[in-house]
């Protein structure tokens, strides 16, 4: 079984990785970083029996991603699981941004989900069998305010997710979205928060391999992780 998983070296992105190496996934990798790229392959093929490589990958770029996937192919034949992870949270409201955020927030928070599931998802509609997850946000069915263009790209995901579901539902492919809400990342870094006030990238990692482990009739289409007592 082969995975691909986006912007995979930090965050939720590295356990889910890591989560599904464990479980016996071939993993194939991107982030901007070569070097913290090789370093997780290696950190997975020393610790599991599975193969991971990767490629240096700046998601919002269109190029890079028609490139990653034709990597991708270079090294495994079919891809199984698509997992859909790259984004970027950008402040602001929409009276206020600067001109130009929606548009940056969208090549980082929606693009990449649609060129890659175009470029899996036509190779799983062909073999009828794969799962594409899109790791969305609360903010997809609940705004935030203060952070405008995020919240339209990640509302726009969502609707991607539904569209893509209802395309591939007859090819048995599954497509699942899951809905973190405040996740202890890096973009936390130096917090005084307590950490059970967040939702863990553990969390959103083992709601990923439980989305898999479906039975063959079964899909989770929508999967909200919300913190305990609210969002931080």
């Amino acid at each position: 079984m082969n995975a691909v998983i986006t912007a995979a070296t930090k965050g939720m992105g590295k356990a889910i990785a890591l989560k599904l190496a464990e479980a016996g996934y071939n993993i194939t990798i991107c982030s901007r970083s070569q070097s913290e790229v090789d370093r997780l392959c290696e950190e997975i093929n020393r610790t599991y029996s599975v193969k991971a490589v990767g490629l240096q990958t700046d998601c919002s770029d269109v190029n890079q991603l028609h490139r990653f996937s034709d990597f991708v192919f270079q090294h495994f034949d079919k891809v199984d699981v698509l997992v859909n992870n790259a984004g970027g949270y950008a402040p602001g409201t929409i009276l206020d941004e600067p001109d130009g955020l929606l548009a940056e927030q969208m090549r980082i928070n929606l693009y990449p989900a649609y060129y890659l599931s175009r470029a899996f998802g036509k190779k799983m509609r062909e073999d009828r069998q794969g799962h594409i997850i899109n790791i969305c946000s609360i903010a997809s069915i609940k705004p935030v305010v203060t952070a405008g263009s995020y919240s339209v790209t990640k509302i726009a995901l969502l609707g991607l997710t539904k569209v893509l579901r209802e395309e591939l539902m007859p090819y048995k492919v599954k497509v699942t979205a899951i809905l973190p809400g405040s996740t202890l990342t890096n973009s936390w870094e130096g917090t005084t928060i307590p950490s059970e006030r967040f939702v863990l990238p553990e969390d959103v990692a083992n709601v990923v391999l439980m989305s898999l482990q479906a039975s063959a009739g079964a899909n989770l289409d929508e999967v909200i992780i919300r913190p305990i007592h609210g969002e931080v």
